[in-house]
């Protein structure tokens, strides 16, 4: 029997996507049951879909100090975190624990690959030599984890984790982890996933793009629309009784195939199990689930029946992908901080752009959004190559 973890408080957090730049966008889109994708195209692709598209982030620049960082994915990540008063409260964590003793956990999967996609293409035509680019300051992994720690003016633990769509769902545990071993007082956790063409068109070449609108859930969905994101949550113990609180995550890697979940979503049973037994609650303690949902065939399919074997048919679950697009690397956290405004709000968000119920997945969604009090959410990232995390958060 797992022991049930000891809940961790999340006391400050912020939010872009393609609904706006801050959390009050999502909440307004929750409640009002839209959708912040659009049919437009990233610079280079020569194919049609819709897209999650942060535009503001042209406008960012970073700091002077920090201008060697400078690609799409840290100027999203300061955007997020000039946000929602995240700064600010960062700063009073400081005063408290001490800027060694505040762990920074992030997830993410493409980094700043765009900037040396724009090297290639931009590359001497006689001689094929890139132009002068530092793929350690934008391209690498851990640039994001770097900037944020120097922006934030941070030098405790740190680390970032690239496990496709889960990666930033898997930094609570991390996170957790940490601070239960003494290695931090307190833990900011996030994730940023920005636009490249890399995705774009390795998800096309898989041919799980499409052209339309997502429709997760929907009898005639035909793929995924890609966003980009970037979230952060600022986690601490606490005593309080108000608020949300991160109490508990499952994790499972069944590995069942590169990019196809298991048809019976044994990894993602797997994942949700182990969060309910963190989290010391029944299947029939959760009020809401919201869904990994990609509005892929088999995606749907395979955590429609995972659902299926937790909760049984009767679970209020919904994909909020027909509103932000898939954010990969950044899902995790984006849909954690949905979880959390639900709590907030008293809302089940709609699963929207569904229009004909697909009869053959035997848990359905919610179609329109949904005025209820609730105790205990769960959200699921499940990650190519089967690297899958549950969340549960509470109020």
């Amino acid at each position: 029997m797992i022991k049930p973890i000891h809940p961790l408080k999340i006391s400050a957090s912020t939010l872009v996507n393609a609904l706006g730049i801050g959390k009050k966008y999502t909440t307004n889109a929750m409640l009002g049951g839209y959708s912040g994708l659009c049919r437009s195209k990233f610079p280079d692709m020569n194919f049609d879909t819709f897209l999650g598209l942060v535009n503001e982030v042209k406008g960012v620049e970073l700091e002077d100090e920090l201008v060697k960082f400078t690609c799409r994915n840290n100027k999203l990540a300061k955007l997020a975190l000039d946000t929602d008063n995240f700064r600010e409260d960062v700063k009073d964590a400081i005063v408290k624990y001490g800027k060694n003793r505040i762990g920074v956990f992030l997830g993410t999967s493409t980094s700043g690959i765009a900037e040396t996609e724009s090297a290639y293409m931009n590359r001497d035509g006689e001689s094929g030599r890139l132009p002068s680019m530092d793929m350690l300051y934008t391209d690498n992994t851990s640039s994001i984890q770097r900037y944020v720690c120097r922006s934030l003016g941070l030098s405790g633990v740190s680390m970032t984790i690239s496990t496709a769509c889960s990666s930033s769902a898997k930094v609570f545990a991390s996170a957790y982890r940490s601070i239960e071993s003494g290695f931090c007082d307190a833990a900011i956790v996030g994730g940023v996933d920005s636009l490249c063409l890399t995705t774009l068109y390795g998800f096309n070449s898989l041919q799980l793009i499409s052209e339309d609108i997502c429709r997760p859930w929907d009898k005639k969905r035909n793929g995924i629309n890609i966003g980009e994101a970037a979230g952060f949550m600022l986690l601490e113990k606490s005593n309080e009784c108000k608020g949300v609180y991160l109490t508990g995550y499952g994790e499972s890697s069944d590995a069942y195939h590169i990019s196809s979940p298991h048809p019976e979503g044994n990894g993602g049973r797997m994942a949700m199990e182990s969060a309910l037994s963190t989290a010391g609650l029944k299947a029939s303690d959760i009020d809401y689930v919201n869904l990994h949902g990609t509005a892929t065939p088999s995606n749907d399919h395979s955590e429609s029946r995972g659902l299926q074997s937790v909760f049984g048919n009767k679970i209020m679950c919904s994909s909020t992908k027909g509103m932000t697009g898939h954010t990969l690397g950044a899902a995790g956290i984006n849909e954690a901080i949905i979880c959390m405004l639900s709590l907030e709000n008293s809302i089940i968000p709609a699963n929207v752009n569904l229009s004909s119920v697909d009869d053959q997945l035997p848990v359905q969604v919610t179609t329109k959004s949904i005025q209820k009090s609730l105790s205990h959410v769960m959200s699921n990232s499940f990650g190519f190559g089967g690297s899958n995390c549950s969340l549960i958060f509470s109020c």
